[in-house]
């Protein structure tokens, strides 16, 4: 199969068809990336030729998989929220992180608006991509297929902390101030993919990567997530949008089946049938382990996994085949090509 080939086989399961074959897609960020190619992250981060030639060496050694959201311009946890004032701690051995803001929940609201052309990593991240793209520096026939973004709540998360910013959306006397930040960051997020969009030459579609959703009680999603959801995806309507949110969140099914959005990138921890029948008309995306079975299991064991989770289903209509997470940086390339095997009729 040609990279082509494994677009289309992708795009049709998104469209809740049956492909001729199971499409596997793996979500991979840099850890996975820089570790493929035994670099060392900053230098991975540092030098675009690196950066590039990294990618390239990974889409021709596998042909058949593809690595979402694809020649993916971003520094950790730190893209998005280096823009508000966050420090970025920077590693060889380890993605970007960054430090919190120790700031009260009362000045939540004050963030100002970051601008994605001028502010933070955001601002390198999407030069890179036009140069990619518009300067010659991405070989053809490749082309970059997806924007990808953090969500809102994860950006909160990380900009102010988990416990915080949790503590503060279950608080009747705070949750106004979280509110507000989750309104900042979600111009942001909308505005950042819209940017990167802007750069590309023949997009299909858009990422959002939001963890923390799936820590969101019932009661919470619905009043408070899914309406701030529901108007990023539908910024983006006519374009392929996968939901990432690998954190499990088997109470949260029936509202994450009324979102607008076309695939669901899901935790190992819950049952694909279950999630499948749930999601009814949208596309499953999982789940084995990305580090008990993806990362260190035999290509025998993750031939075997896949195949009795196919076998479970009743059909392959909007099937992709991927960790249930971010593929983890220790995987061996033997085991991706028994994902991939374990996918042949």
């Amino acid at each position: 199969m040609t990279e082509n080939g494994a677009w289309g086989h992708f795009l049709l399961a998104a469209r809740g068809e049956e492909p001729p074959q199971v499409p596997v897609a793996l979500a991979a960020d840099c850890r996975y990336i820089a570790n493929a190619l035994d670099m060392n992250m900053l230098d991975f981060l540092l030098y675009p030729e690196r950066w590039l030639n990294a990618y390239l060496t990974l889409i021709a050694r596998f042909p058949d998989v593809l690595f979402l959201p694809g020649f993916w311009v971003e520094f950790g946890m730190a893209t998005e929220a280096s823009a508000f004032g966050a420090s970025v701690l920077w590693r060889s051995d380890h993605a970007p992180t960054i430090r919190p803001l120790h700031l009260p929940a009362e000045q939540w609201g004050e963030i100002p608006q970051p601008d994605p052309y001028t502010d933070g990593l955001m601002a390198l991240a999407l030069h890179r991509y036009w140069n990619l793209e518009h300067n010659g520096e991405l070989p053809e026939p490749h082309r970059i297929r997806f924007a990808a973004a953090r969500g809102p709540f994860a950006i909160a998360s990380h900009l102010v902390g988990t416990n915080a910013f949790m503590g503060a959306l279950a608080d009747e006397r705070q949750q106004r101030h979280a509110l507000n930040l989750v309104e900042t960051l979600t111009d942001t997020t909308i505005r950042y993919l819209q940017a990167q969009l802007g750069c590309l030459r023949a997009p299909m579609g858009i990422m959002l990567i939001d963890d923390t959703t799936g820590m969101l009680t019932t009661n919470q999603f619905e009043r408070l997530a899914a309406p701030i959801l529901n108007r990023i995806f539908a910024a983006f309507d006519g374009l392929v949008r996968i939901y990432h949110n690998s954190t499990p969140c088997v109470h949260l099914l029936s509202g994450i089946a009324h979102l607008d959005f076309e695939v669901f990138h899901f935790s190992h921890q819950m049952d694909i049938r279950s999630v499948k029948a749930a999601l009814q008309h949208k596309a499953v995306m999982g789940n084995l382990a990305p580090l008990g079975t993806v990362a260190h299991g035999t290509p025998e064991q993750i031939q075997d996994v896949v195949r009795r989770s196919l076998d479970s289903l009743t059909d392959y209509a909007g099937v992709i085949l991927s960790a249930g997470g971010m593929v983890q940086p220790d995987t061996p390339p033997e085991n991706i090509d028994a994902l991939f095997e374990a996918t042949r009729r």
